[in-house]
C-alpha cells in the first residue's frame, strides 16, 4: 500500500447549496470556483508519516466537473518537513494511484505548489477553513428531522470517494486567487464537509 490517509474534509465553492458537480450537472455558473482542504488526522504515503497535516488546493473549473480541464493551485501545510511535503505533493498529483490519482486526472494544470499555513476546525459540525491570506471559509451543515447532518451518498462526483458528504452552507466565502482568475466575496453558498479513508 502506497499511501493510507484518513481525516475531514472541508469544500466550498461559489455554486449554490448544493453544488451541481457532485450529481455530474454543469455548475450554476457555468463554472466553479471552489477551495477544499484535507485534514490528516491519521496518514502515511510510501512510508512517511504525514498525520497531523492540512492540504488544500484552489481551483477554477471551466464547465462540467468530469470533463476536467482544472487550473488548479495546491498548498501545503507550512508545518511539514520537506519529506513531507514531498510526499504530500506526490500523493495529491496523483502519482501514486488509488482514488487521488481519479481526482488529479481533472486537472489540466498545476498552476502552482507552495506552502501556506492553513488552519482548518470543526466543532459540532461547523467549520472554519483559512488557507494563507487568500482564502477564508465558515460553513454549517444542514440537518435532518432527526438532528443529524443531511448527507450526499452515491453521487458521481467526490472529493472523499467511498465516503458519504455532509451538504453545508457557508456563511462566508472569500478566495482571491489571481493565478487563477479567482476573486470572491460571498455568502450563503455551496459547502462540503466529510469525513473521508483513502488508500491506493
Amino acid at each position: 500500500m502506497a499511501y493510507h490517509l484518513k481525516g475531514d474534509l472541508l469544500e466550498v465553492c461559489d455554486c449554490k447549496t448544493l453544488c451541481p458537480c457532485w450529481i455530474g450537472e454543469d455548475p450554476d455558473n457555468g463554472t466553479c470556483q471552489s477551495a477544499l482542504a484535507y485534514r490528516i488526522e491519521s496518514g502515511q504515503i510510501e512510508g512517511v508519516d504525514v498525520s497531523g497535516l492540512n492540504f488544500g488546493v484552489a481551483v477554477f473549473i471551466p464547465g462540467n466537473v468530469l470533463k476536467g480541464g482544472w487550473r488548479a493551485i495546491r498548498y501545503v501545510d507550512d508545518r511539514a518537513t520537506s519529506a513531507q511535503e514531498q510526499a504530500l505533493l506526490k500523493v495529491f498529483r496523483g502519482q501514486l494511484g488509488g482514488p487521488l490519482a481519479d481526482l488529479a486526472g481533472l486537472v489540466g494544470e498545476e498552476v502552482a505548489a507552495r506552502r501556506a499555513p492553513i488552519s482548518f476546525t470543526v466543532e459540532k459540525g461547523k467549520g472554519t477553513l483559512r488557507i494563507g491570506d487568500g482564502i477564508a471559509a465558515d460553513m454549517e451543515p444542514y440537518h435532518g428531522p432527526t438532528g443529524e447532518p443531511t448527507r450526499l451518498v452515491e453521487s458521481i462526483f467526490s472529493t472523499i470517494p467511498g465516503s458519504p458528504a455532509y451538504v453545508a452552507k457557508a456563511s462566508r466565502f472569500h478566495m482571491e486567487q489571481p493565478e487563477i482568475g479567482v476573486r470572491l466575496d460571498l455568502a450563503g453558498h455551496n459547502a462540503i464537509q466529510g469525513l473521508f479513508e483513502l488508500q491506493g
